[in-house]
């Protein structure tokens, strides 16, 4: 259950850097005298999108709406997720550009395929300036029902609790840094959590009591940690997702920064484990702040129809 097989992905058509969320997004660069970044960033969406599907990751992919003028329409795993008891949960978001991505239309869609049993839209919580930006804000234990979250303007606790009352899931607060000592704007760019590895910035998190208390819930849950530095962190290590193939085979999904910025020693632990799904995606990660986990948004919904699905050969 802590992982699929079958995502969803946004192909943008007019991405950018996105104004409305670098002040609260210490990822986010500013990039001079770089020539058709819309392009450039669907070039690197598609090579993402390949190396998925070579990996036998089943992709489902929907072009952006242009006349929503969303330049971060590629990261939707911001305001949806769709869970395995058949609930699609949609997400209050801080930048106002961003709350255009919640589309109606992707939800039909999914529902024409998969079993939806109920919908749950915590969008309302924007009318009080608080947000729950989805799997950035919650990295979700679906074996455990545990939520971790660092805390942040994007990630309010009174949201958090309507949806651990609505979902089940506990939450688990922290704090966590950059080495500027700035909030880190979403979890899942300080952590991600798989079947066997919980991959984490520890020194993101200044509080000791915090960090011990974090590491000793991971550990409990089973969990081996893969403790990454604040600059391993910077290079999106942290932002990766572990799904798995057509076969229950895991597959570790990142960008190829990620990939060259974690140790040997680390690299080896995970190729050991996984098969990888690698793209070069630099300009994605520097214009918008976020990485290869931030770009997909895992189905863990039942299809209506299943049919035997034909693994890519590899």
């Amino acid at each position: 259950m802590q992982t699929t097989h079958s995502v969803l992905m946004v192909r943008p058509a007019a991405f950018k850097g996105n104004p409305e969320t670098r002040l609260s997004n210490s990822f986010q660069k500013t990039l001079s005298q770089v020539p058709d970044v819309a392009e450039l960033a669907r070039t690197a969406f598609d090579g993402y999108v390949t190396a998925l599907e070579e990996a036998g990751v089943n992709v489902k992919v929907i072009d952006e709406d242009t006349a929503r003028d969303t330049p971060d329409s590629l990261f939707p795993n911001n305001w949806i997720a769709m869970m395995g008891d058949g609930t699609i949960y949609t997400f209050p978001m801080e930048a106002k550009n961003r709350r255009r991505e919640r589309r109606q239309d992707i939800i039909a869609d999914l529902t024409q395929d998969y079993i939806v049993n109920r919908r749950i839209d915590l969008s309302v919580f924007e009318e009080k300036g608080l947000y729950l930006e989805g799997t950035g804000s919650l990295i979700l234990d679906h074996d455990n029902h545990i939520a971790y979250a660092c805390r942040s303007s994007r990630s309010s606790e009174v949201a958090a609790k309507e949806f651990e009352r609505i979902s089940g899931y506990r939450m688990h607060w922290f704090n966590a840094y950059d080495r500027h000592q700035q909030p880190v704007y979403h979890t899942n760019v300080m952590m991600s959590l798989g079947k066997k590895y919980a991959i984490v910035c520890l020194e993101s998190l200044s509080s000791g009591a915090e960090r011990q208390r974090l590491l000793a819930s991971l550990q409990r849950t089973g969990k081996e940690v893969i403790d990454v530095t604040w600059r391993q962190m910077e290079a999106f290590v942290c932002n990766v997702i572990e799904l798995k193939d057509c076969h229950g085979q895991p597959v570790y999904a990142m960008s190829g920064r990620a990939w060259a910025s974690f140790t040997p020693e680390q690299q080896q632990k995970i190729s050991d484990y996984a098969r990888l799904a690698l793209a070069p995606i630099d300009i994605i990660e520097d214009l918008g702040g976020g990485g290869a986990r931030c770009m997909v948004a895992e189905i863990f919904l039942e299809k209506k129809m299943p049919v035997p699905e034909t693994c890519n050969h590899y």
